[in-house]
């Protein structure tokens, strides 16, 4: 991985670690539906921009919506939606390092989401990544004070809930036709906005945003959906899947960061202790080994 795309990817993570301190902000005042309604549409519109502006260059952006309309279906309600919801839902009572946490289990997710959709057993290593993934969770929130909090359990399992349903939307795309990867973004973002509709009577605004709640809002939209997306699939198509998959490692330790800066977060033991046991983890499920590691394992061999 080239200096380039090493820093596309850490910008990638600091902001889609920025996502849970902008929801943090936000879902409090506006509450989950209207939030995520305003996200993925505002998203969508930037999207439809970029689309506008490769277009006039010649590049093309088609969504061909006759063909793939239920591939943007499903992906858009897996991939954004419902995720989207539950992890707003659950940023009214959980903290922004907490929630990055619990986003980082989609992986570990996925190796399950993967066996049963292949029909394949999960390997010893996974299995014991999966046993580490859930001690991490339980001692990162079992010893966090916001776990005391009303219905913050019921928050935990939202978040859980969306992070499984980020391995759902993986496992779909890995089987679906082909299609372009800024197309993906673009169409599934449309798909959500018509998604997230029917949920806005039932989570209407408890408060008035105010121009801070605003530009939270304006950030979760165009910075953590459209601009991430297109650096997301820029990392795929320049270093592969596998490679961009060290992102997820990367997002808890931004989350943690600007909880603890933006919102005076408590960091405690636990939190470094539990975080670290969910990363390690989900490299073992993934099969991810860092570049410097592999290097040497290949010329022992």
């Amino acid at each position: 991985m080239n200096t380039v795309n090493m820093l596309r990817l850490v910008a990638l993570a600091a902001i889609w670690g920025g996502s849970f301190l902008f929801m943090r902000i936000a879902a409090p005042v506006l509450g989950p539906a209207v939030l995520i309604e305003y996200r993925v549409l505002f998203a969508a519109l930037f999207l439809a921009g970029v689309s506008w502006v490769l277009h006039r260059r010649g590049k093309g952006t088609s969504l061909d919506l006759r063909q793939h309309w239920k591939h943007y279906l499903v992906l858009g309600f897996f991939n954004s939606a419902l995720p989207f919801l539950l992890f707003a839902f659950a940023a009214r009572t959980l903290s922004a390092s907490v929630l990055s946490v619990l986003n980082a289990t989609a992986p570990m997710f996925g190796a399950l989401v993967g066996a049963v959709w292949a029909r394949q057993a999960v390997s010893p290593r996974a299995a014991l990544g999966l046993v580490l993934g859930t001690v991490g969770v339980g001692l990162l929130v079992g010893f966090d004070h916001v776990s005391e909090r009303p219905g913050a359990m019921v928050a935990i399992v939202a978040a859980l809930v969306a992070a499984f349903c980020y391995s759902i939307a993986s496992q779909y795309a890995k089987s679906a036709k082909a299609v372009a990867p800024f197309a993906n973004a673009h169409g599934s973002m449309w798909a959500a906005t018509l998604f997230v509709i029917p949920a806005l009577p039932f989570f209407p605004s408890p408060g008035e945003p105010t121009a801070g709640i605003w530009a939270a809002v304006l950030a979760l939209g165009v910075v953590c959906s459209g601009i991430a997306y297109i650096l997301y699939f820029k990392l795929i198509e320049e270093v592969g899947t596998t490679s961009a998959l060290t992102v997820t490692f990367l997002n808890p330790m931004f989350g943690i960061l600007w909880g603890a800066i933006f919102l005076h977060e408590v960091i405690g033991w636990h939190t470094l202790l539990g975080s670290s046991i969910v990363l390690v983890g989900t490299a073992l499920v993934t099969g991810f080994v860092p570049s410097f590691l592999r290097a040497p394992a290949a010329q022992a061999k």
